[in-house]
């Protein structure tokens, strides 16, 4: 527990950089409707009160310019102004009491232990197919259901070991989960890095406001990959494995590898024989035991997948199916992600807990259902559709926000393979108080991604990355489409 810290100052305005700063008709979560800063912001409103905006301003360009020397940044592919940036973050931590943070864990372990076991099952009985629970079709016709697998057995029944879950708030500060990111997720670098950051910048303020930690997230990791190594093997040799350097996310993969203190690995490094693994040294072959990947399922092995890949290792998958060496996350668990399968978690959630979801999921529409497909094509100004297997803002329409002519774009793409969409509600992202150069504080939207850890049992780092969306007005947050990042603060009481 922390050092006890002074109590809170009683309920007033905001602060002076504050001045001006609207709610509007959204969720703030830092200022109530009626301009009050909530009751677990004070501390930290009352500690930020006397910086400046050009205070602000410069202590955000320090830390541009160290992100950028550190190499902190993320690859956009295909951008005239250059592949490598710096992710965009403001300095406004967003902060979430206990008591929500509480109800939040709850809701995630609830959902990845769900999870983990409809991948079982339709991966051996398919019960909740064989009695209708969820139409098999929809599971037998997802893109990332791998046939090869069925009947496969992986290490401790475990399918989902790293999971990053979207979390948003509706205009009523009700949280709901908008997707399972249940192959590679990304981005839990950029919560170590931000925490790194925010506490040289502002100790003062981050020391009083009693924080619980993050930095602990390699060593739970680490923890994690070798209680999956297989049986039998005392002192497993895990690997990092990544597409290379051009890979959006590279720079996570190399400072993951780093923090946990194993070794970053290419396709090209690792070869199989005898059906068991082995990383090529200086001193010869090292058997490798667990491979943490970083590669999407088509990409691994170019004997059972795409051939035409180059990023994999030949013969990895016959060494995986053997239990030679062990996967996280298993081949197999993009049936999780495909957002048809989103539709279906409720149920998932009930068929196999016995449970209500604790976090529900925000109102769909399934393309493939006539019912709901003739509402979809006949209301697309009122609702963003969504590509099945699309990530990053991509295969996205935003309905009330397109033109007639991107709208009669989608629905001659949803007529043509409805299996392959979905639609819901608009919803008004909750919004936070945003440094923008031109505008001081401004409200932008935002949402928040937890990472959760299975395995002997399930660890999430308090908080996660909260994304913003810096353009003003957007929805869309996530970095390959202008979005930024806010430190989360979870707080050790609720004020």
């Amino acid at each position: 527990m922390p050092k006890s810290a002074p109590p809170p100052p009683p309920p007033g305005p905001a602060t002076s950089l504050f001045e001006g700063y609207v709610p509007d008709r959204f969720f703030d979560e830092m200022f109530a409707s009626d301009g009050e800063v909530r009751p677990h912001y004070r501390r930290f409103a009352q500690r930020f009160h006397g910086v400046d905006g050009d205070t602000l301003a410069a202590k955000r360009r320090s830390i541009d310019l160290a992100f950028l020397r550190q190499g902190i940044t993320f690859n956009v592919y295909g951008d005239a102004q250059g592949t490598e940036r710096v992710f965009p973050f403001d300095l406004l931590p967003r902060i979430i009491p206990l008591a929500e943070w509480e109800h939040l864990k709850a809701g995630l372990v609830q959902r990845i232990t769900a999870l983990n076991l409809f991948l079982h099952d339709i991966y051996h009985e398919q019960r909740i197919l064989r009695d209708g629970t969820i139409p098999a079709h929809y599971v037998l016709s997802a893109k990332h259901f791998r046939r090869e697998f069925v009947n496969a057995k992986v290490p401790r029944d475990i399918y989902i070991h790293i999971c990053g879950t979207d979390i948003i708030r509706d205009d009523a500060g009700n949280y709901l989960v908008l997707e399972d990111n249940a192959r590679c997720p990304s981005g839990v670098s950029y919560v170590l890095e931000n925490r790194r950051a925010l506490k040289r910048t502002f100790p003062d303020i981050y020391e009083s406001c009693a924080v619980q930690p993050v930095d602990h997230y390699p060593d739970e990791l680490l923890k994690l990959l070798r209680y999956v190594a297989p049986s039998g093997v005392a002192e497993p040799t895990v690997v990092l494995l990544t597409p290379g350097a051009y890979n959006s996310a590279y720079f996570e993969h190399t400072y993951l590898a780093r923090q946990m203190g194993i070794e970053i690995v290419e396709g090209r490094d690792l070869v199989v024989q005898d059906q068991h693994v082995y990383m090529r040294t200086t001193k010869g072959l090292r058997p490798v035991h667990v491979i943490y990947r970083r590669i999407d399922d088509d990409f691994l092995d170019p004997t059972v997948f795409r051939r035409d890949s180059a990023l994999g290792v030949p013969g990895l998958v016959n060494a995986y199916r053997a239990g030679a060496v062990s996967l996280a996350n298993s081949i197999g668990t993009g049936v999780a992600d495909d957002k048809v399968m989103y539709y279906f978690v409720p149920r998932i959630i009930k068929y196999y807990l016995d449970q209500e979801p604790l976090l529900p999921n925000v109102p769909t529409y399934l393309a493939s259902e006539p019912g709901d497909r003739q509402y979809i094509v006949e209301n697309l100004d009122k609702l963003v559709v969504k590509a099945a297997n699309e990530a990053g803002g991509y295969g996205m329409l935003m309905g009330p926000r397109a033109t007639q002519a991107e709208r009669d774009e989608f629905r001659a793409k949803i007529l043509a393979d409805p299996r392959n969409y979905i639609a819901q509600p608009m919803i008004s992202l909750s919004r936070h108080p945003t440094w923008c150069d031109r505008e001081g504080f401004g409200g932008r939207h935002i949402d928040l991604r937890p990472f959760i850890l299975f395995g002997e049992k399930p660890v999430i780092i308090p908080g996660g990355l909260t994304r913003v969306a810096l353009r003003k007005g957007s929805l869309v947050v996530n970095s390959s489409q202008g979005g930024g990042s806010k430190e989360t603060w979870v707080l050790y009481g609720n004020e």
